[in-house]
C-alpha cells in the first residue's frame, strides 16, 4: 500500500486558514442573534432645544420619545388650536365657509409671514383655513381669534381651556399665531395630542392640512412643509419656528395601515428638521428598529 501523498502548499494555506476564520464566524453570529445592536440617531438641534415624540394614533402607544414633557415654545405650531376653535365654529353652525372675517388694524398690523390685508378688507372662513395652513399667515390667524373671541386675548385663554379639556397638561396660550411671547409654551406630547385630537374629531376637515399651496384673489399662495409628497403618507400637519423654539414640527403619516403622529421641536434647520422626521417615520414602522436601542447624537456632538 503506498503512502498518501502530502498536499499542495496552497490547499494546506486554505485548511489552516479555515480553521482559524470559522470560530470566528460562530462568535460573529452569535453576537448577532443575541441582542440587536444600538442603533444611533442623529439629532439636528441641542440638547436644551430638543424635543420628541412618536405616537401610533391607532392604539396610542408611545413609539419613541425624548424630552417629550419638556417646556418648549409652540411657535406657529400654536395655529393648530387656532385651527380647532374654527373646525369646532364649523361644526356648531357658528361659522359657515363663506362667513366673512374682518381683520382689523391690529390683525393686519401682525410680522410676517402674513397675506398683507389692508385696513376693513375681510376673508372667508375657507380661505383663511388654507392661510392659515399653508401660508401659516400671522394676520389671518389673529383676525380669526378676535372674530371667535372677541378679542385676541379672550380667545387664548378659549385656547387654553381647550388645551386643557382635551389633554394638553403643559401648554398656555397667549396668542392666535405664535408669535414670540415668553408666557406662551407647550411640550412635544401635548402638540401629539393635538394631532391626535385633530385627526380623530375633524376628519372631514383634516383634508386641508395636506394642502401645499392654494389659490387666493387670483393669486398662487405656496406653502413651505417640505414634508408633504416627500415622504408617502405623509399628510400634514403644521410647521413652526421663531428664534427661541427652533424649527418645529408635527407631521400625520397614515399609510399602509399605519397611522403616526410625529413631533421634532427644536431642530437647526428646517432641512434637518425634515430629515429626522423622515428618519423617526422609518424607524417607527421597521419591526427591527423597535426592538433596537437608539443611541442619541446631537448636533454639537457630530
Amino acid at each position: 500500500m503506498s503512502n498518501p501523498r502530502p498536499l499542495p502548499l496552497i490547499q494546506r494555506l486554505f485548511a489552516a486558514l479555515a480553521l482559524l476564520v470559522l470560530p470566528l464566524l460562530v462568535l460573529v453570529a452569535g453576537c448577532t442573534t443575541a441582542t440587536p445592536p444600538d442603533a444611533v440617531l442623529a439629532v439636528p438641534a441641542p440638547p436644551q432645544k430638543y424635543a420628541a415624540i412618536v405616537v401610533d394614533a391607532r392604539t396610542g402607544k408611545q413609539l419613541f420619545e425624548v424630552n417629550s414633557t419638556a417646556q418648549r415654545y409652540p411657535a406657529s405650531l400654536t395655529k393648530m388650536m387656532t385651527l380647532y376653535l374654527l373646525f369646532e365654529a364649523l361644526d356648531s353652525g357658528r361659522v359657515t365657509k363663506e362667513t366673512q372675517i374682518p381683520v382689523s388694524d391690529h390683525a393686519a398690523s401682525q410680522p410676517p409671514t402674513k397675506m398683507r390685508f389692508r385696513r376693513g378688507e375681510t376673508i372667508d372662513v375657507d380661505s383663511a383655513i388654507r392661510a392659515i395652513v399653508v401660508r401659516s399667515a400671522n394676520d389671518v390667524a389673529v383676525a380669526v381669534g378676535e372674530y371667535l373671541g372677541g378679542s385676541e386675548e379672550q380667545f387664548a385663554a378659549m385656547m387654553t381651556a381647550k388645551a386643557r379639556q382635551i389633554g394638553m397638561t403643559s401648554t398656555v396660550f397667549r396668542n392666535a399665531s405664535g408669535l414670540p411671547d415668553d408666557d406662551q409654551h407647550t411640550s412635544a406630547r401635548d402638540m401629539a395630542v393635538l394631532g391626535m385630537a385633530l385627526h380623530s374629531r375633524f376628519p372631514q376637515q383634516f383634508h386641508y392640512f395636506s394642502e401645499s399651496d392654494f389659490m387666493f384673489r387670483g393669486r398662487l399662495v405656496r406653502g413651505h412643509n417640505d414634508m408633504l409628497g416627500r415622504v408617502r403618507g405623509v399628510d400634514g400637519i403644521k410647521t413652526g419656528y421663531i428664534r427661541a423654539s427652533g424649527f418645529n414640527i408635527v407631521t400625520s403619516y397614515d399609510a399602509d395601515g399605519r397611522q403616526l403622529i410625529v413631533v421634532v421641536m427644536g431642530a437647526d434647520s428646517a432641512r434637518q428638521r425634515n430629515d429626522h422626521v423622515e428618519a423617526l417615520i422609518q424607524r417607527s414602522l421597521s419591526p427591527a428598529m423597535a426592538d433596537s436601542k437608539t443611541r442619541l447624537m446631537f448636533a454639537e456632538q457630530q
